[in-house]
């Protein structure tokens, strides 16, 4: 669901200090995503499940979650059916 908004590409690079920052760079770039990505008050939608070298930043700092030059951020959305 995220792919069309940017461009058909599975993997995008972003810029930023903390995942706030990256989230920011991503919609400059892409900004189809914001919808997909973010609420009316900018934090990530409930759904979208985001991580930091495989760990999930609702269990860091959310959006103040530092990364570094090569740390690899994941953003996926949730999948629900029956």
């Amino acid at each position: 669901m995220l792919r069309p908004a940017a461009g058909g590409q599975s993997s995008v690079e972003a810029a930023g200090d903390t995942i706030g920052d990256v989230v920011k760079s991503l919609i400059a770039a892409h900004p189809g995503l914001e919808t997909n990505l973010v609420d009316e008050n900018g934090d990530v939608r409930r759904f979208v499940n985001v991580y930091v070298n495989d760990e999930d930043i609702r269990f860091l700092d959310k959006l103040d979650t530092k990364v570094a030059d090569g740390d690899e951020v994941a953003i996926l959305p949730a999948v629900a059916g029956g």
